[in-house]
């Protein structure tokens, strides 16, 4: 992962390097889902194995109405929001 102290607050390349650092493969399409009657749906396997989805994980459901709806694990969000916090308090000199 990439240091914090010479990376700006607020820019794409903090996001991709703390949320979702490039790999090989970075785009899927996992097929489509369906939604139950109680507004439920089902993560497919390859994408839960992926994003390291495991039961019981909390997913925060983000939406943008121009963009979509996204999921994102709480852990990864708490962590992303630690690291810019730790970086706040460490100015660059």
């Amino acid at each position: 992962m990439k240091s914090m102290k010479k990376t700006k607050c607020g820019t794409d390349e903090l996001v991709d390097e703390m949320i979702a650092p490039r790999k090989e493969k970075t785009k899927h399409l996992f097929g489509s889902v369906k939604v139950g009657e109680r507004g439920q749906v089902v993560i497919p396997k390859e994408a839960r194995d992926i994003f390291g989805i495991e039961p019981g994980d909390i997913l925060l459901v983000l939406g943008d109405v121009e963009r979509g709806i996204a999921l994102v694990k709480a852990d990864m969000l708490q962590e992303f929001a630690r690291k810019i916090l730790e970086s706040s308090s460490h100015p660059e000199e």
